[in-house]
């Protein structure tokens, strides 16, 4: 995009980086922790279970359509203001949420908490990677990542304690406070950087885009649905295909396009779309699989199951201070290649993993997945914006976010899909949970063909120290 934003530089925006972290782990946590409450919710609210599913999916569908236009916004009213806007948005929505009376408010609510994740969580990357020098990037991209690799993490343990102590309202409540403090952090830590972007947005780009996302999100939901409706899923993939293809054309051939499509060409930003999304697609099934696994194949409960989830949490916290290390050494497509055979290597492993493994065991090997996938995250997210010059900042990080919404939905739906037609295979450790976990490690084979074919010096400027 065209807009320039003007950023006060100095040293490293540590405080930004952190209130930028604090933004997307808001809006992920969010995302993933409601999956815990549905039966509280759909109890309390008089409806079935399966009815209340639609409180996940409406966020997360609301979330893949607004993304596309964070860029522009941004560019238009500038990051600050744009920023604290999504803010105020999202802690109002969440006291809606908390206040609900019925299903339809609830997902009227999560709708319009949606709109403000959608915009909050990019915006505030964006200001992140604006604010710092290219030298200072693996450094603000360390901050940035951890908020994907925690979140899911801790979600399923933190939901399930705060509703059973204080109901699943409470898991809407924790938001206001902490959002009201990240509005006043906003306003003092936030560059008051002005925008001279005043194009008109692109409507048919953004309807496009709106209806291309929106169906295949739909789509990914409806495959990992229990009673996923295949009229759904094809209708869902047909418009996506359908829809896409005369709307990147559109976006090519317009003066002035609401997403410019030209940072594909850029190569590293491009592998990173490619098997980049490959390997989120991967460890975002992870997490969703491991306490589906503990309950109905282990037999333990949900809080059991939820602790030993965190396993993956320590791997992330333990390896994290050596990933920015490992890339300066060994430089980043070697890492990515490593770590892409290793993952592929840990899958397997825990697709090995049973009832009868000893517990320890089990800790351990998922503490090591989290370390892979704490490794992998760190080294995508460095190279997504390595080449990016800064006016195609905003076009790239909102491509960048929609393929990672994307590719979680896709992930856990590929999971849901394999473990609902291999119910029988008894002969595997954990049935077909097991077989999900060898599927997700053959699927993970393209990503690491993917980072082998990188060049060797892919991400050296943001490694060099200066």
């Amino acid at each position: 995009m065209s807009g320039t934003v003007t950023d006060a530089r100095g040293g490293f925006p540590r405080a930004l980086a952190l209130l930028g972290a604090a933004a997307m782990f808001l809006e992920i946590l969010d995302a993933t922790i409601v999956t815990t409450a549905l039966p509280a919710i759909a109890a309390d609210l008089g409806v079935a279970p399966l009815d209340a599913t639609v409180v996940v999916t409406a966020y997360l569908i609301t979330l893949a359509v607004v993304i596309p236009v964070s860029g522009w916004v941004a560019d238009r009213f500038g990051v600050r203001r744009t920023f604290v806007a999504a803010l105020v948005v999202f802690v109002l929505a969440s006291v809606g949420c908390a206040l609900t009376p019925s299903l339809s408010v609830l997902v009227a609510m999560r709708v319009v908490q949606a709109i403000g994740g959608a915009l909050m969580a990019p915006v505030g990357r964006l200001a992140v990677l604006r604010a710092v020098e290219r030298h200072d990037l693996v450094r603000a991209i360390a901050y940035l990542t951890w908020p994907a690799l925690v979140a899911p993490v801790i979600a399923p343990l933190l939901g399930g304690f705060l509703v059973t102590v204080a109901g699943w309202r409470s898991i809407f409540a924790v938001n206001i406070p902490l959002g009201v403090v990240a509005v006043v952090a906003a306003v003092v830590v936030c560059p008051p950087g002005r925008s001279t972007d005043r194009r008109r947005l692109d409507w048919r780009g953004a309807l496009g885009i709106a209806v291309t996302v929106g169906s295949a999100m739909v789509a990914a939901q409806e495959l990992a649905s229990p009673s996923r409706d295949w009229w759904v899923v094809v209708g869902g993939v047909a418009a996506a295909l359908v829809v896409g293809v005369y709307t990147v054309r559109g976006l090519r051939g317009r003066a002035a396009p609401l997403l410019d499509l030209s940072v594909l060409r850029i190569r590293t930003f491009g592998a990173v779309l490619g098997h980049g999304t490959v390997f989120r697609m991967v460890v975002s099934a992870v997490p969703f699989l491991l306490p589906l696994m503990f309950q109905l194949e282990f037999g333990w409960s949900a809080v059991t199951a939820g602790a030993m989830v965190t396993a993956v949490f320590v791997g992330n916290v333990v390896i994290k201070p050596l990933t920015t290390p490992m890339m300066r050494r060994w430089g980043i497509r070697r890492v990515l290649v490593t770590d892409a055979v290793a993952s592929i290597v840990g899958l397997v492993v825990i697709a090995a993993v049973g009832p009868s493994t000893p517990i320890v065991l089990v800790a351990a090997v998922l503490a090591i997945s989290g370390a892979l996938r704490s490794i992998g995250f760190s080294a995508y997210n460095t190279l997504a914006f390595v080449d990016v010059g800064a006016s195609s900042l905003s076009d790239a990080n909102a491509v960048h976010s929609v393929a990672q919404e994307l590719g979680g939905a896709i992930g856990i739906a590929l999971a849901a899909v394999v473990v609902a037609i291999t119910p029988s295979a008894q002969w595997m450790p954990a049935g077909s949970y097991s077989v999900a976990f060898v599927v997700l490690a053959v699927a993970l084979v393209p990503g690491a063909w993917g980072a082998i074919r990188l060049p060797r010096a892919a991400g050296r400027a943001a490694l060099t120290r200066v």
